[in-house]
């Protein structure tokens, strides 16, 4: 479909969407402060204990969560969010592997635990990889993943007397098996004369550190009972008319009214609606471009929900809003359109990942990576390799930076990862992911793996599978997943929409032989287009350098030899775009963490 008369995706695409709809069940909406919502951000310094026992159960033997967790004993103040693994001076916390426990306690405003018609709602915005939370001593909520969020409705809890504080506390376990996203294995050493007793350590097959903690805020929100739970919408263009669908669930009640308008920046009502579902229809619209490809790129309208219902209790009312920008994406055998006309991914890969913060969300530091961004010219990432916090999206619907927003399907590297067990939990990550980030302009396509093992026999049918699920649940975005597979042998490509490759001529083979990049960089291309026909993205190139070292003639490591690589891919790249390569994504914007090993391991392992 995606492949086919770019007029008739836009055409088909809304329409296609309302079938997806059905798949999703309940909303993740951004928690905004509104007229009718009111938000506590919960950041600061948390308490914190790592179980260290032998088989890291005795936080749940003696019950941690029953009592304030300074009772059972020691704790460290840890802030939130951030890593837990690069904040202290203990050697072991940083590469420990199991449960920590997180702790705070908090006074509620008085009206929160007084006013019946309020739910109060608590929301974690990424636990990595397995959470269980509890309310004051009360089972309240589990999630498995990382990178996402999710949320528990505490309302009853904390209305239920003259509370006046709100312990919350929060069990994470970032043991990766086989069938978790990403995937891992432990590994005990039983040799007693080198390891004591019960040693065992995480293998991961990326290569990344593996930072684990609460990495985004905890907040607590509030909502009307009958309450706005979603907001879908999609856009097309018809001519000059920019066409808003949207679609809006209430949760609560079955009697209710929902007026929108769509406002312009300057703050002007450019179309109005009524019904849960509906088009909105804005004339002359101002399209949402991205960066360097307009002189007015990301263009955001401001759509304005309304919910009036009748309760029990009375009248109720719910406000919501939401930023929309107005654009189209499609995919041709050679192109990759935005609002019908080439788009060219230039931009390179990321990572969360600070100093000291480890995955922890910063304002500063998002800032500041945005100015570079813009600074070098850059008009696109990939969220390797996993969803980024949604602050970083909304930040790329604000400047016009393009986004193919991938999930944690990296290092599946075994067979066992590919079972239903684990396709399973991948579908229900993309779930997550799409519910989460359907909204934003800025997303044009779902990566759903990062060099999987796609020349394995289950891979097929994986693949298939999963990309089919994700059309499914978004048909308005290409889907692809990022190979370094022979093309001959990958299973999964004949599903994607977008080929996306990565390789490193003269750097992890062929080392120093600059003169032979040209050469296997067009055999690839041509190789892969010969036998798939479909658009092509250099997904990951680069080298290493280590800043200030020089060598001329270049050796590898320094900066003349990164300098030189990247200037024989871009002939090669130059030559493609003109023909049917629609993107290139340098590996990497920044520096990032990796476990310890030595660099010719680490080459072996990527």
């Amino acid at each position: 479909m995606l492949r086919g008369s770019a007029g008739a995706w836009a055409v088909l695409g809304p329409l296609l969407w309302g079938c997806g709809l059905a798949l999703l069940q309940g909303g993740m909406l951004y928690p905004r402060e509104s007229r009718s919502r009111e938000r506590k951000e919960l950041d600061g310094l948390w308490s914190f204990r790592a179980d260290f026992s032998d088989n890291r159960r005795q936080g749940f033997e003696q019950q941690w969560y029953r009592a304030p967790l300074r009772e059972s004993g020691p704790t460290l103040d840890m802030p939130v969010p951030s890593s837990f693994n690069d904040v202290g001076q203990d050697g072991q916390l940083r590469s420990f592997v199991g449960w920590v426990w997180y702790e705070r306690e908090i006074t509620l405003p008085q009206r929160w635990a007084e006013d019946l018609g309020a739910r109060v709602v608590l929301r974690i915005g990424s636990a990595h990889y397995y959470a269980i939370v509890w309310v004051n001593g009360v089972h309240v909520v589990e999630h498995e993943g990382g990178h996402l969020p999710f949320e528990a409705d505490i309302s009853k809890l904390v209305q239920s007397g003259p509370l006046s504080s709100c312990r919350i506390t929060i069990a994470i376990n970032n043991t990766l098996s086989p069938h978790t996203l990403p995937p891992g294995t432990i590994l005990y050493k039983t040799d007693p004369s080198m390891y004591p007793k019960g040693y065992f350590v995480q293998n991961t097959k990326f290569d990344f550190f593996n930072y684990a903690g609460l990495h985004r805020s905890v907040v607590l929100y509030t909502t009307p009972t009958t309450y706005i739970d979603d907001i879908t919408v999609t856009t097309d263009v018809d001519q000059d008319i920019g066409l808003v669908n949207y679609q809006v669930i209430v949760q609560g009640s079955d009697h209710f009214q929902v007026d929108v308008s769509l406002l312009d920046e300057e703050g002007k009502v450019v179309a109005k609606g009524a019904g849960a579902e509906g088009q909105l229809q804005v004339p002359s619209a101002h399209l949402w471009w991205p960066y360097l490809m307009h002189e007015h790129p990301a263009y955001l309208y401001s759509l304005e929900v309304k919910m009036m219902a009748q309760t029990a209790m009375g009248p109720v009312s719910d406000f919501y809003t939401l930023p929309v920008g107005i654009r189209t994406v499609a995919v041709t055998e050679s192109q990759f359109l935005i609002n019908g006309k080439p788009f060219y991914f230039r931009g390179v890969n990321k990572h969360e990942d600070a100093d000291i913060r480890g995955k922890g969300f910063d304002w500063p530091l998002l800032v500041k990576d945005f100015n570079l961004l813009r600074w070098l010219g850059a008009n696109a990432f990939r969220t390797s390799h996993y969803p980024y916090a949604e602050e970083v999206l909304q930040l790329c619907d604000r400047y016009g930076i393009v986004v193919i927003d991938e999930s944690p399907g990296v290092g599946i590297a075994l067979v066992e990862s590919f079972s239903n067990v684990s396709l399973q939990h991948h579908l229900e990550v993309m779930e997550e992911m799409i519910r989460r980030d359907k909204n934003h302009p800025a997303v044009v396509m779902w990566s759903v793996a990062n060099e999987p093992a796609s020349f394995l026999k289950p891979a097929g049918y994986y693949f298939k599978t999963l990309i089919a699920h994700t059309k499914a649940l978004d048909p308005s975005r290409p889907v692809t997943f990022v190979t370094n597979t022979n093309y001959e042998a990958d299973l999964g490509a004949p599903y994607v929409d977008v080929i996306c490759v990565n390789s490193y001529y003269s750097w992890y083979h062929d080392y120093g032989h600059m003169e032979v990049i040209q050469l296997q960089l067009a055999t690839q291309f041509e190789n892969w287009y010969k036998a798939y026909q479909k658009p092509m993205i250099q997904s990951e190139y680069g080298a290493d350098a280590i800043e200030g070292f020089h060598e001329d003639p270049p050796l590898m490591f320094s900066e003349e030899y990164q300098k030189g690589l990247l200037k024989q891919y871009h002939v090669v790249l130059d030559q493609k775009r003109k023909e049917y390569v629609v993107g290139e994504l340098i590996w990497n914007f920044a520096d990032f963490m990796t476990n310890q090993c030595s660099s010719l391991l680490l080459q072996n392992a990527i």
